[in-house]
């Protein structure tokens, strides 16, 4: 699949479309991503600040997708663990970014190589348009190079 349709049907997605994320950006090359969170009143804590499980869901899947799809479908990719580290309250729209540089597809490769399971962290921070840090997101994907590819 096309990365714009992707970002179009994933705008339309129940859970995003009704949390007000907003899937603002995909490479066509699946290098990297750009994701907004409108703060709304059916988004809103108790201390009308962004809900927390808004902010996590804004990240969630974005890591293992552009892995994927830059490794290809010879690799098993899935989502490890992740925690979520709340920085400030989350009084405005938020924006988180998602870089993936070919030199850790490199790195996932290389390990992968004899078929053996990578456990690798990566990192986003949610930001107001201003830079102001919201929350840190680490996401640990499990990679694996699949048997018939070996």
């Amino acid at each position: 699949m096309r990365a714009s349709t992707f970002r179009r049907l994933l705008n339309l997605w129940p859970p995003y479309l009704f949390s007000g994320i907003r899937v603002l950006h995909v490479a066509d090359d699946w290098s990297q991503a750009r994701v907004a969170l409108r703060l709304r009143p059916w988004n809103r804590n108790y201390v009308r600040t962004q809900f927390g499980g808004s902010l996590f869901s804004m990240t969630d899947p974005f890591w293992m997708l552009l892995v994927m799809h830059r490794l290809g479908g010879d690799y098993y990719v899935w989502d490890k663990a992740a925690t979520i580290d709340f920085v400030a309250p989350g009084r405005e729209d938020v924006y988180a970014e998602f870089r993936l540089e070919p030199a850790v597809l490199d790195e996932l490769r290389a390990a992968a190589a004899g078929g053996e399971k990578v456990l690798r962290w990566f990192e986003t921070e949610v930001k107001t348009a201003g830079g102001a840090v919201v929350a840190r997101v680490r996401k640990q994907l499990y990679v694996r190079l699949k048997p018939k590819a070996r």
